[in-house]
């Protein structure tokens, strides 16, 4: 319909336009025209252009407007209510300031009326895309719900990495996935932490330090995503988990993390949280009892009897009797599955 609406629009612009010259022609008499061409002949020649323009290039026209709004339409549908709301103002700060400068100069005539125009299409957008980069620091609490399950704000937001999600690495293939949008944040202090770690004297954290700074490099390296560094201190000193939940509250921005602890006092204080565990766990394929596998028993189980084997996702299985069956690759039948918030376990007794 809007399409259509489009095409018959173009249609009877161009027809008039047409028109318009074709008159303006005839009454100047060019080559004496109006003495062998009838009056009507411009106005009717008009409408045959706009006929022809209508059928044959109305609809490319239409269809290239239609593509270019329904870009413009996802972009803006892509943007937090946030960064919505800082583009806008910004836009009319910089049209405001531009009719400002405009209205002495706008009394010279044409080339004054071209010179406005100018001007407010050079500060419109200057002022559209310092507010797009200055979203982050303008403050918008109390606006929209804070709340850890509100889709209609999670879009974009940025994401704070704790040290234990760098260190843990799965951040990395993540990221390489696509699911997750929007700036990732490194904080100083988190980045202090992996250096200070790093170069601790106990092998282990040593290794796990460097791992950290690895998998940071990795990610400004391999991947297209939005990397920065961000210098937050505070006057009353803190510990490195509440810095960071402060960070995130003033940031309107998500932690990343796979600490418990951290989760759990952040979704005291309406912090909103990506935890990779709860990510890991909800991603694992659903067993459900009656199910056949085959596994390989590893090793025996804390009670008499039992045997333990493992999935490629690392989920242990209870074997009930499999202890005779280590290092054997057998059937699984499964009896029953425990979730915990630790992860999933479950239990199964070899096919007969």
């Amino acid at each position: 319909m809007v399409k259509r609406i489009l095409e018959l629009l173009a249609g009877i612009v161009v027809g008039i336009a047409s028109a318009l010259i074709l008159q303006a022609l005839y009454y100047a008499n060019i080559e004496h025209l109006s003495q062998y061409v009838p009056y009507y002949v411009p106005t009717v020649s008009g409408i045959i252009i706009g006929i022809v323009f209508f059928f044959v290039f109305a609809p490319l026209i239409s269809g290239a407007i239609l593509g270019k709004m329904d870009r413009v339409e996802a972009k803006l549908s892509s943007m937090s209510l946030k960064e919505l709301l800082a583009c806008i103002t910004g836009m009319i700060s910089g049209l405001v300031i531009a009719n400002l400068i405009g209205i002495p100069i706008s009394k010279y005539g044409t080339i004054g009326s071209c010179i406005v125009v100018a001007l407010n299409l050079v500060f419109g957008y200057l002022g559209y895309r310092v507010a797009r980069r200055k979203k982050d620091e303008i403050p918008f609490d109390g606006m929209v719900p804070n709340t850890k399950f509100s889709k209609s704000i999670t879009y974009g937001k940025p994401k704070i990495l704790d040290t234990s999600v760098i260190i843990d690495g799965r951040i990395l293939d993540l990221l390489k996935t696509g699911f997750i949008e929007g700036k990732i944040i490194i904080p100083n202090f988190v980045l202090e932490e992996l250096r200070h770690i790093a170069d601790s004297s106990d092998s282990l954290k040593r290794n796990r330090g460097r791992r950290g700074l690895d998998i940071l490099n990795e990610i400004q390296k391999q991947l297209a995503v939005s990397v920065e560094i961000v210098d937050f201190n505070c006057k009353e000193q803190l510990e490195v988990d509440s810095m960071l939940l402060k960070m995130a509250q003033k940031m309107d921005a998500f932690v990343v993390t796979n600490d418990y602890n951290l989760n759990k006092v952040a979704e005291f204080q309406g912090v909103m949280v990506l935890n990779i565990n709860e990510l890991s766990n909800a991603i694992k394929p659903v067993v459900l009892p009656g199910e056949e596998m085959t596994v390989t028993v590893i090793k025996s189980g804390k009670e008499n009897g039992q045997g333990i084997a493992y999935l490629n996702d690392g989920t242990m299985i209870v074997i009930d009797g499999g202890n005779k069956f280590i290092g054997e690759t057998i059937n699984v039948v499964v009896t029953s599955v425990l979730q915990t918030a630790a992860g999933r376990m479950i239990f199964g007794r070899k096919k007969d």
